[in-house]
């Protein structure tokens, strides 16, 4: 007798990444401003 072969497709482990991708017109924006504002906190703090 053949064993059935185990379908790998049918429980794949939760993709972190596609989970992601749906908020990154949202993530991305917010990301650079915040880095703008501490790069200019941080030139305005030096000079």
């Amino acid at each position: 007798m053949s064993h059935p072969a185990h379908d790998s497709h049918t429980d794949q482990p939760h993709d972190v990444v596609e989970s992601i991708v749906p908020l990154m017109p949202v993530v991305l924006p917010v990301a650079g401003a915040v880095l703008i504002f501490l790069l200019a906190f941080i030139a305005v703090f030096m000079a």
